[in-house]
């Protein structure tokens, strides 16, 4: 079953264009991820949050991924990171061409 990954964290920036430069390699990487399917990336410059909406393929991959990208921020210095996983219901998000 698909798990969805929510995750959003203080961020200072940069945001916009400057964000999509600075992290387009992240994001290339991220294709590679083992049980990775998709991410929306999430940005809030007023609020001072960063974060994004994944999909994985199943809650061992979606958990070793959090574990991973946990530790990656905290090298940056983020500790207050929020993070849950949900499960999806399939047929629901299809009618909503969430998934193909």
């Amino acid at each position: 079953m698909a798990k969805l990954l929510q995750i959003d964290f203080p961020f200072q920036g940069p945001f916009g264009e400057q964000m999509t430069e600075a992290m387009r390699e992240l994001a290339v990487s991220i294709n590679d991820e083992p049980g990775f399917i998709s991410k929306i990336w999430t940005e809030n410059a007023e609020q001072g949050e960063a974060g994004g909406i994944y999909l994985f393929k199943s809650e061992e991959t979606a958990q070793s991924y959090l574990e991973k990208h946990s530790a990656r921020l905290k090298e940056f210095g983020v500790d207050n990171i929020n993070a849950k996983i949900f499960d999806v219901n399939e047929p629901l998000s299809k009618i909503n061409k969430s998934l193909g």
